[in-house]
C-alpha cells in the first residue's frame, strides 16, 4: 500500500509535451539559441545554394527554366554586390575629396612640399608623399599666376580650374586626384608606381610656360582671351 502511494501518477502524451517545452524555455536552453540575424544569414545561405545548385545543371531534364532563372538572379545579385562596393567607397571618398581643403593655412611653398614628399617617399611613405606632391602643385599654380591663391581649394577644385588653365594637363591632373583620393581617402597603401606618375605630371606642370599678358593679346577676333 505504501509503494503504490509512492508511485507518481501515470503521466500521459499532452503532459509529457508541456512539461518538455517548459524546460527547453528555461534560460539554460536558450543561451545557444542562434539569434536572429544569425538565422536569417542562414536562411539566404541556404537560398542561394539551392541557387547555384540550380544553376549548375541550367539544361538538366525537367528544370531547365528554373536553371537559367537561378543563373540570372546570381547574376543580377553579384552586379547590385559590386555596384554598391563602388558606391559606398567613391561616395565616401569624393565626399571628403570635395569637402577638404588641400593646402593648409600655414605658409608654405611649392618648394617646402616637395622637398617634403621626397622625405616621405624615401621611407615608403606613398600616401603622404603623393599628397605632398599634389600640395606642391597647387603652391607652383599660385606661384606663378596660373590660379590665383583662394584659401580652401579642394583638390577636385585644383583639377578643374587648373585643367580650364592648362587643357593640355586637364586629364593627366585628374588622374592625379583620382590617385590622391584612392591613397589618402581611400586607404590604399599606395606605390611607387603611383608616385612616380603624381611625379612626372608635376615636373609636366613645372616646365609648363603659359604665356604673359604682356606678351598675349588680350582679346582675340573671337572674343576670348588668348593668354594660354
Amino acid at each position: 500500500m505504501i509503494g503504490m502511494l509512492l508511485d507518481p501518477p501515470p503521466v500521459d502524451r499532452d503532459t509529457a509535451r508541456e512539461l518538455a517545452r517548459r524546460e527547453l524555455e528555461k534560460p539554460i536552453y536558450q543561451r545557444d539559441k542562434p539569434s536572429w540575424l544569425e538565422r536569417t544569414l542562414n536562411r539566404f545561405a541556404e537560398w542561394l545554394q539551392e541557387l547555384f545548385s540550380h544553376a549548375q545543371t541550367p539544361n538538366a531534364k525537367g528544370g531547365g527554366a528554373s536553371g537559367w532563372i537561378s543563373v540570372g538572379v546570381i547574376i543580377l545579385i553579384l552586379i547590385v554586390a559590386v555596384a554598391l562596393v563602388f558606391w559606398l567607397m567613391r561616395g565616401g571618398r569624393n565626399r571628403r575629396s570635395k569637402d577638404e581643403a588641400l593646402l593648409d593655412d600655414e605658409p608654405s611653398t611649392s618648394s617646402d612640399h616637395r622637398t617634403e614628399a621626397e622625405r616621405l617617399a624615401a621611407a615608403g611613405e606613398w600616401p603622404g608623399a603623393i599628397r605632398e606632391r599634389l600640395r606642391a602643385m597647387a603652391r607652383d599654380l599660385e606661384e606663378r599666376a596660373i590660379l590665383s591663391p583662394r584659401p580652401g581649394r579642394t583638390a577636385d577644385e585644383l583639377a578643374t580650374e587648373a585643367g580650364i588653365a592648362l587643357p593640355e594637363l586637364a586629364g593627366d591632373l585628374r588622374t592625379v586626384v583620382r590617385i590622391f583620393d584612392d591613397v589618402w581617402y581611400g586607404d590604399r597603401p599606395g606605390s611607387a608606381e603611383e608616385y612616380a606618375r603624381v611625379t612626372a605630371v608635376d615636373d609636366r606642370l613645372r616646365a609648363t610656360k603659359p604665356k604673359s599678358l604682356d606678351d598675349a593679346e588680350l582679346l582675340t577676333a573671337d572674343g576670348w582671351s588668348s593668354r594660354w
